[in-house]
């Protein structure tokens, strides 16, 4: 581009001329030496790519992963929306796809979707890092703290990237991340082709003769990316994530647990043992603040009691007689909400064990007469033995003074 427009200042030679004479103040350097199928090495650029929203113009810069074979130099890189877990583990399996095998080793830098907690002498891998590491076979051995030398060749390739792709792809539009990477995927064939200036062959011819023979097979089922999280268990059996409640055995209420996310499912461990596994919800909009409960995981008392709905409780009433059940079914549909008239009904259909189910139907059918239809009606209805009387219409009036549901004996 400098030389498209003309400007002529400075050549190759002179480059070349002032690299040496500050490379001669540098300190002396060790050569590392890499195995064939060894070592993969990964980062993040420090460049990034605009992804435009069609819609409202707004731009977001996507981060660029990026990966080096150590033997052959063979490069794979792509842009992701974030560098979370779940983007960070998603880059690192296309990776391996891309490379159609897996290393021994994965070198990358204490990013904290990688590392949890960077140490000198024993650094903590983050718990889903791990799961993919034993997922494909892996040995995880992150560069020391501000040691880039550790990972010299994906910084150096990471360079090579911004140079190669990503500067010459600044000024073009993306509206989707697929449209980037498939940008992206065009001129990184490209570097992986291209003659090394002073060896023989390109990155590709390499990596077919040197890094490809000697990688490990990819594992028959590919890996399920998956996010770990700490949560405790609420007084009603419950915890809950991204505003959504999943049950657990009524027993870990209290107690501390990891939850394991996945695209699809939702798994919670306690001590290391799984107690629950539910579907992830998807549509959390939709669902946010509601419940997924498994029967199994409530008291025995709370699933009697979530057994009632009200056309379980209809049918019960039918067992009596259809007055009875056209009490229950009047009482559910006058109230708000029907669980606000379960107790009424339980309390009614107790009635039948004191009283009989023959007067309970009586007592139901001078209720549904007299349309006083509660469990206090049919309560004083049975308890002033009105259900053995023959109903007469002219009594209405004064039977209605003593049948009234607000009124006691």
């Amino acid at each position: 581009e400098y030389h498209a427009r003309g400007e002529f200042k400075f050549v190759y030679s002179t480059f070349t001329t002032q690299y040496k004479a500050w490379q001669s103040n540098q300190r002396v350097s060790m050569r590392q030496i890499h195995k064939a199928g060894e070592k993969v090495f990964v980062d993040y650029a420090g460049m990034t790519i605009a992804i435009t929203n069609q819609e409202t113009g707004e731009i977001t810069p996507a981060q660029v992963f990026v990966a080096t074979l150590g033997a052959s130099n063979y490069t794979f890189c792509e842009a992701t929306r974030t560098q979370a877990v779940e983007d960070w583990l998603g880059s690192h399996k296309r990776m391996l796809e891309y490379f159609a095998g897996v290393p021994e080793i994965v070198v990358p830098d204490n990013l904290k979707s990688g590392v949890k907690s960077p140490s000198y002498y024993e650094p903590e891998i983050n718990r889903a890092y791990t799961e993919f590491a034993e997922h494909y076979g892996l040995a995880v051995i992150p560069a020391r703290v501000r040691k880039p030398k550790d990972k010299a060749k994906v910084e150096v390739h990471v360079q090579i990237v911004e140079r190669e792709i990503l500067a010459p792809l600044r000024n073009r539009t993306f509206f989707s991340l697929i449209e980037a990477n498939t940008a992206i995927r065009e001129l990184l064939e490209v570097l992986n082709a291209r003659p090394f200036q002073k060896l023989e062959g390109s990155r590709k011819s390499v990596f077919e003769t040197l890094d490809k023979p000697e990688l490990k097979a990819l594992p028959a089922e590919a890996f399920q990316i998956s996010e770990w999280r700490k949560a405790k268990i609420n007084i009603d059996y419950h915890l809950e994530i991204d505003g959504h409640y999943y049950s657990v055995p009524y027993k870990f209420v209290r107690e501390n647990v990891d939850v394991r996310l996945t695209r699809n499912t939702l798994e919670v461990f306690h001590t290391g043992k799984r107690i629950a596994s539910h579907a992830r919800v998807a549509d959390l909009p939709k669902y946010r603040g509601r419940h997924s409960t498994i029967t199994e995981h409530m008291p025995k008392a709370h699933q009697k009691h979530s057994e009632w709905t009200p056309q379980r409780l209809v049918n019960w009433a039918n067992q009596t007689g259809p007055c009875t059940a056209k009490v229950v079914q009047t009482i559910l549909e006058t109230r708000t909400h029907p669980e606000q008239g379960y107790r009424s009904c339980l309390g009614l259909l107790r009635l039948g064990k004191s009283y009989g189910a023959d007067r309970l139907e009586a007592a139901c059918k001078r209720a549904d007469h007299l349309r006083a239809y509660s469990f206090k009606s049919v309560q004083s209805i049975l308890q002033n033995n009105l259900d053995l009387k023959p109903m007469q219409l002219e009594e209405n009036q004064r039977e209605m003074q003593f049948v009234h549901g607000n009124l006691r004996g």
